[in-house]
């Protein structure tokens, strides 16, 4: 009997994504620094491929880093 809980998105159906809101970013991203997979954050494809994006634009402009190493 496997019952799975839906997950629940924490954004806003309108809300915008911005890559320089690292604070909305980070919940994003896994403790090694990885992009969380849509299974796990809620989100539908397009705020999916809009966060993927951010968290991108954010790493290159070094607002984020590409691996944390503090583990």
């Amino acid at each position: 009997m496997n019952v799975s809980k839906k997950r629940t998105s924490t954004l806003k159906t309108n809300q915008d994504i911005n890559y320089k809101d690292i604070d909305l970013l980070r919940k994003f991203i896994s403790r090694q620094g990885k992009i969380l997979p849509r299974r796990l954050t809620g989100l539908d494809s397009k705020q999916q491929k809009l966060i993927s994006k951010a968290i991108k634009r954010a790493r290159i402009l070094s607002l984020l880093p590409f691996v944390n190493r503090d583990n």
